[in-house]
């Protein structure tokens, strides 16, 4: 990644910071393993259902070891307010067997100590795991400086031309060139509210984006009009 795009990360990191703060994180990071079917269960869903989605697995069966006796249907009922569970409860399973028969455990400590890429291909390696759910656990559980991509952050740096890419995961490729230091969770998680709440795929809210300036999408300007335009009606409306 060229030295403008690396410097063009770090302001809108800044400009973000300034927009949404600091971005809160967990006192205890999750184990890996934990953090893997968490994010299996983020698929697709909002963090509400994936987060009692979790509660339920956990609540039902305390250890994976547990879980991975009941069987896919088992978990697969536990699990069905994330939806898609068929998909998840197999991605699971997949997971469960695999370290069973690769490490004799139900965990995923002996990849700890590997490099950021060995691991990202370890866990790539289980059927239906890709590269973002890789990535928030080498982010999320791990702490390494890497920025996971899901459909939020793919559009937004893609709309301020940090990279040019078609897909998440060459996008994700991308990104993480030479990724500035120590800003990776800020980063990664206050773009995501940004793709939700004002960079959104439709009808962008562009004219009220702290990101407006940096930006190259090539329909903010007149979306940026409508907005005003709107906000004009409105302030007419109240006189």
């Amino acid at each position: 990644m060229e030295k403008k795009q690396i410097q063009k990360i770090i302001d809108v990191n800044r400009l973000l910071l300034q927009q949404f703060g600091i971005p809160k994180q967990n006192s205890v990071q999750p184990s890996p393993l934990d953090m893997l079917i968490g994010t299996i269960l983020s698929q697709n869903t909002n963090d509400k259902n994936s987060y009692q989605a979790y509660k339920n697995l956990k609540t039902k069966y305390p250890k994976w070891e547990e879980a991975h006796k009941a069987g896919r249907v088992s978990i697969e009922k536990e699990i069905r307010i994330a939806g898609l569970g068929y998909q998840k409860s197999k991605a699971i399973m997949e997971v469960l067997n695999g370290l069973n028969k690769r490490f004799g455990k139900y965990s995923l400590d002996d990849i700890i100590g590997n490099n950021d890429e060995m691991i990202l291909t370890q866990l790539t390696a289980f059927k239906g795991i890709g590269v973002k759910t890789a990535s928030c656990v080498l982010l999320f559980a791990l702490g390494r400086n890497v920025c996971p991509v899901d459909t939020h952050v793919h559009r937004t740096v893609n709309r301020l031309r940090i990279v040019n890419e078609n897909t998440p995961d060459k996008t994700f490729k991308k990104l993480n060139e030479n990724f500035p230091p120590k800003i990776a969770h800020s980063f990664h998680t206050n773009l995501i509210r940004l793709g939700r709440e004002i960079c959104k795929p439709k009808s962008p809210s562009c004219g009220i984006c702290p990101l407006f300036d940096l930006c190259h999408y090539e329909l903010k300007n007149s979306t940026s009009t409508k907005i005003t335009e709107q906000k004009s009606f409105m302030l007419l409306d109240n006189i």
